[in-house]
């Protein structure tokens, strides 16, 4: 895995960061080899994938609902911001409601 994703990592410098065939390419050696270690791992990689993305959406709710509480929109707001109400939601998902 990690020489695949020195792999894309070479192919993003060569096309100056842009979108390239050969960036495509080595994504896709790079998925295919977290998918594979999913497997050697007896993890089904596309449950896990589905977990991650139902977090992310939990997240991104909240984010937008923590937004809306202050007033503020998140198109209006700086990555930074956006950034710190990313933290703001996952320390609430980690802590125990009581």
């Amino acid at each position: 895995m990690l020489e695949e994703w020195r792999e894309v990592d070479a192919a993003i410098e060569s096309s100056g960061g842009k979108r390239s065939a050969e960036v495509v390419e080595e994504m896709g050696d790079l998925l295919f080899a977290v998918a594979n270690w999913s497997r050697h791992l007896h993890c089904d990689a596309e449950e896990a994938l589905r977990g991650a993305n139902a977090k992310f959406e939990r997240r991104f709710r909240a984010m937008e609902s923590m937004a809306r509480e202050r007033g503020l929109t998140l198109e209006g707001l700086s990555a930074g911001a956006w950034e710190g109400l990313w933290q703001e939601a996952k320390q609430r998902e980690a802590k125990p409601i009581d």
